[in-house]
């Protein structure tokens, strides 16, 4: 479980873009990258599925 919210931790890090070089290259040589790949199509999956929901919202609350 912890392994599973580090990768979560990286992958949200890396899409906010904040983390050092140093801190993210330490990461990468911890993570195992089919995991990460994982993780990271997930919440990309999530956050498209967020705004779209999102959006069908604002529409219809237009309508």
């Amino acid at each position: 479980m912890k392994n599973a919210l580090r990768y979560v931790q990286i992958v949200l890090w890396s899409f906010l873009g904040v983390r050092t070089r140093a801190d993210h290259a330490i990461d990468l040589q911890r993570a195992r990258p089919v995991p990460l790949l994982l993780v990271a199509i997930s919440l990309a999956a999530l956050f498209v599925v967020g705004l779209v929901s999102l959006a069908g919202l604002a529409v219809r609350s237009l309508s």
